[in-house]
């Protein structure tokens, strides 16, 4: 048996999404049955090449098994199954014709039905209110044919296993890219995508010297227009500070490390952006665990590059066997794949390895250490390329390439999001600072403190360790300012909210300079960073020559829950609800349902609508179900739950005895008492027109509990369903906020360019 190193949450996501199970859902797979059914399936694709299958096989197993390397989810869920499909970045053409479009519709559902996510460039389509010469009518538009492409995906769950998660990008000169700016400004339109918007160089120095540009129609070539580059600079800056989209693509950046320019350029990304790719391309990843590959810690540590040496050369060995072994759903994506055999190595757990070596991340000498160890990883994983070359021969399409040698892979490296394979692995993600310090973890009744194991191992050395200090330190998500806290250790235990945006931006470009394809990477910025912050890091990001830039300002989007000081959040960690409050203030509105009346009360306290209750009138009626949907509408709604996502699962269910009788607008039950709430909300702004009366209740309700206490401040921030909850801080700490999983209530990590939970391994972007 493999001495399998695995935290409890790693064992906890393996088991949720990961481990085979039979027919009736029971496991039949552990952790080193997995890592074995993977590493024999991969190293089995020698046989194509006349070498023996068996070395690979267990130094494959070993790299896993150690925890030094993970390949990308599809692979570890798929090799050796049903599916075996192994790659998780695709890219399609969408050609601006409705065979392109539904062609595109069609394979992006077989896509991701089998596990992958799928990238767009949408810049071909034909601008809104352009003609249609078949029909004599006028065209919708790009952002009008994502939404069909947003609907479908709604519909395919990848694998049982996988959400479906998509990129949709728009060149800045397409006459429609206002449109496409603001598309995403109603945060429930377009939730399966991604989008960025593809800049220019032309773009760039047209917002520095504030001038205009032109605007390009795609079905014709002709200039049809001009904007003033710095207001649409600014827009997307705008859009980006309110909810964290568009990103933005630096096209030009990109094609200029195009590796096969004589194929065209490239248009899209994977959805996290990390994965340049051509039409019908797609790639395979995985990632190197940095948090193992230190030497001599305890004395003088320092990186281990001879163990990272052959971590990178058996990994990309791996990698190219992928791309022999996987299954792929479509044939063109086939002949591309085997034609360039871009494979995309990465890392992860580089903030674990800042931390061991005893580097701060916001330092100049943590960036001159990233674009050493990314230098060395490129070219020993190039030069291995080049030896599996010699023996198994180059790429198809090398030739016109930019390599002036044989080599068996387009590209070799790739920073990619490792949101679920850094659980596993047990490390921090990718090269993302840390998000928190120690983490709550709410299991039935019970909270836990998760500490990180080396800030635990150094509190316990330098003597101030204690339980009642790791859970404050657990509340706060940050060790800055604590006087608990010796000095050098809070330099080195950094979290993304301490480090300043531009050190996040410095990072990226250090390991950009050595990556042949590009970084996933998010720069998290506080609360009350301003767009002035944002267009900064916009323009750095340009003259630093990153490949793109996503942004993430804390809390700006509506379905977070603020948590202040040492508030708790509810709707957060295991959805613990509220209690309900000993006075409210409410409506009862009457209304017609199929089977007679029904009487629907809604209730609010100072942080909006707290329950909801019915009655039937003496006609009767469905007394049961109306009554349970009240009941589990409340529990919703005081767990933290939007209460748009409530009335929207509530609205529209259709009753038969609601159908035919006259003089009945709702459907059903469930759709009166939806309707009931978006009514109240609309009315009373969430019940906060009940304030001045609710004040007073505060005050009862606080004096029963403690006669001391003093009631809590109000906000115009107190609002309830998920949006945001305030609650008075004592001033010892900042704010921190999160939104929660839809799967497990824990916090969300915007980290990657993705979005993840670190409780259940669940990611937005698959």
């Amino acid at each position: 048996m493999a001495d399998i190193k695995l935290t409890r949450n790693a064992i906890k996501v393996l088991k949720a999404r990961y481990l085979k199970r039979d027919a009736s859902g029971e496991l039949i797979e552990t952790p080193e049955e997995m890592f074995k059914r993977v590493a024999n399936n991969i190293a089995s694709a020698n046989e194509k090449y006349g070498e023996d299958p068996e070395r690979d096989k267990e130094a494959f197993f070993n790299l896993m098994a150690s925890l030094d390397f993970l390949p990308n989810s599809p692979t570890l869920m798929n090799a050796d199954n049903d599916l075996q499909q192994l790659s998780a970045c695709f890219v399609l053409p969408i050609e601006d014709s409705m065979d392109g479009i539904f062609d595109a519709l069609k394979y992006t559902a077989l896509i991701q039905k089998s596990g992958g996510g799928t990238g767009f460039s949408f810049s071909r389509l034909r601008p809104k209110s352009d003609i249609v010469k078949t029909t004599g009518g006028v065209a919708s538009g790009p952002i009008s044919f994502m939404e069909i492409f947003d609907a479908a995906t709604n519909t395919v769950k990848q694998g049982g296993k996988r959400r479906g998660a998509n990129m949709g990008i728009l060149r800045v000169d397409h006459p429609d890219i206002m449109e496409f700016i603001t598309a995403k400004a109603d945060e429930n339109r377009l939730n399966n995508f991604n989008i960025s918007v593809a800049v220019t160089d032309e773009f760039m120095e047209a917002v520095k010297k504030d001038e205009e540009y032109d605007l390009v129609n795609p079905r014709s070539g002709q200039v049809v227009g001009q904007l003033r580059a710095r207001e649409v600079f600014n827009k997307i800056v705008e859009m980006a500070h309110k909810n964290g989209e568009p990103g933005i693509i630096f096209i030009d950046e990109i094609n200029r490390h195009n590796p096969t320019p004589h194929l065209g350029e490239i248009e899209s990304t994977n959805p996290c952006g990390e994965q340049p790719l051509l039409p019908y391309e797609a790639c395979n990843l995985g990632s190197i665990n940095l948090s193992h590959m230190v030497k001599n810690e305890g004395d003088k540590p320092e990186v281990d590059f001879e163990k990272l040496e052959n971590t990178v050369r058996t990994a990309t060995r791996f990698l190219d066997n992928v791309i022999d072994m996987n299954r792929y759903p479509l044939e063109q994506i086939k002949e591309m794949v085997y034609s360039n055999r871009k494979i995309g190595l990465g890392v992860m757990g580089w903030s674990d390895l800042l931390i061991r070596l005893g580097i701060p991340y916001n330092s100049d000498r943590a960036v001159n250490l990233a674009e050493k160890v990314m230098k060395f990883i490129n070219e020993i994983s190039h030069d291995e390329s080049h030896k599996i070359a010699r023996k198994r021969g180059s790429f198809p399409n090398i030739e016109g390439s930019i390599y002036d040698k044989s080599m068996r892979n387009a590209t070799t490296t790739t920073i990619a999001p490792t949101g679920s394979i850094s659980i596993i692995a047990g490390c921090s993600s990718g090269i993302e600072p840390l998000f928190a310090i120690n983490y709550e973890r709410h299991v039935l009744d019970d909270t836990l403190i998760e500490v990180h194991p080396y800030f635990e191992k150094i509190a316990r050395e330098r003597g101030f360790y204690s339980e009642e200090l790791m859970a404050k330190v657990a509340e706060r998500g940050s060790i800055q300012g604590m006087s608990e806290i010796p000095e050098d250790v809070q330099k080195i235990f950094v979290t993304a909210h301490d480090i300043e945006p531009e050190w996040h931006i410095k990072m990226q470009a250090a390991f950009q300079k050595w990556v042949d394809n590009a970084v996933s990477k998010t720069v998290n910025f506080r609360h009350e960073a301003t767009k002035e912050d944002v267009a900064r890091v916009y323009t750095l990001a340009y003259d630093l020559k990153c490949k793109g830039v996503t942004i993430y300002r804390d809390g700006s989007r509506s379905e977070q829950v603020l948590a202040t000081g040492r508030s708790k959040t509810y709707g957060n960690n295991g959805f613990k609800k509220r209690p309900r409050p000993k006075i409210t203030y409410g409506t009862t509105e009457k209304t017609k349902i199929g089977c007679g009346k029904l009487y629907i009360t809604i209730n609010a306290d100072d942080k909006g609508i707290c329950e909801v209750f019915t009655t039937t009138g003496k006609g009767g009626g469905c007394h049961a179900q109306s009554e349970a949907i009240s009941r589990l509408a409340s529990l919703a709604i005081r767990s933290g739950i939007s209460i748009k996502e409530i009335t929207d699962q509530l609205k529209g269910i259709r009753c038969e005895a609601a159908l035919i009788r006259k003089g009945v607008n709702n459907t059903s039950c469930p759709d009166a008492i939806g309707r009931a709430i978006e009514k109240f909300v609309r009315a009373t702004d969430n019940g906060r027109l009940f304030q001045q009366n609710l004040s007073l209740a505060t005050d009862e309700n606080n004096s029963a509990s403690n006669n001391s206490s003093k009631p809590g401040k109000s906000s115009k921030n107190n609002k309830t369903g998920g949006i945001s909850l305030s609650k008075e801080d004592d001033g010892s700490s900042k704010t921190t906020t999160g939104s929660t999983c839809p799967e497990c209530g824990y916090k969300l990590e915007h980290e990657g360019g993705c979005t993840v939970c670190r409780n259940c391994g669940f990611s937005k972007c698959g």
